[in-house]
């Protein structure tokens, strides 16, 4: 799956790669925006969840740039198999440019915190939310390695919303790890091709 999926990339112009990804972020706030619309009683219900608490935002901050340190440091330390998507991640950030990144793994975090948080863990709790969560990031499943870290960061994740109840702390977490990582595998890009 992972090998046909890295072809299916390589196939793309960077172009045509960055459409898609904006595409497939639009497809999950129209799939939260229904689910949502089916199983909130309101929308006073989904909006409690975006009140901005301060201490919320500084612990979905925090948590971010805990989970950039580890997976640094995992980059550094285990073998670079653990952390070969078949050069997916690779391909789209090593393509963009510092503006794009930071739209796009915006967007990212929005689209997927809205559903995977503030719907789905919020109608049917963490485990589920995580166990989709993981099933989506469908070229991590046929690698263990980056299959364990993604049900755990979702757990994570999942968890700092259980405590916070802001959907800003995890859009704020998630986009920190998106930002930070996609920034780390920009500069990779350029520093070999220099």
């Amino acid at each position: 799956m992972r090998n046909k999926q890295a072809e299916l990339i390589k196939s793309m112009t960077d172009e045509e790669l960055y459409k898609q990804l904006l595409l497939t972020q639009g497809l999950l706030l129209i799939t939260a925006a229904v689910i949502g619309f089916l199983t909130f009683d309101g929308i006073e219900q989904f909006s409690s969840q975006l009140q901005i608490n301060t201490m919320s935002l500084l612990l979905g901050f925090m948590a971010g740039l805990v989970v950039v340190g580890l997976d640094l440091a995992g980059m550094k330390y285990f073998p670079p198999a653990y952390y070969d998507d078949g050069g997916i991640n690779e391909r789209i950030f090593q393509s963009l440019s510092i503006p794009r990144i930071f739209f796009l793994t915006a967007l990212i975090a929005i689209g997927e915190e809205v559903l995977f948080r503030g719907v789905i863990q919020a109608n049917w709790g963490i485990w589920v939310a995580s166990g989709i969560f993981a099933v989506i990031h469908i070229r991590y499943l046929s690698h263990w390695y980056l299959f364990l870290n993604i049900c755990l960061l979702s757990l994570f994740i999942g968890y700092i919303f259980e405590i916070t109840g802001s959907l800003w702390a995890t859009i704020l977490m998630h986009f920190i790890i998106d930002l930070l990582l996609g920034l780390f595998l920009n500069k990779k890009g350029k520093d070999r091709s220099s």
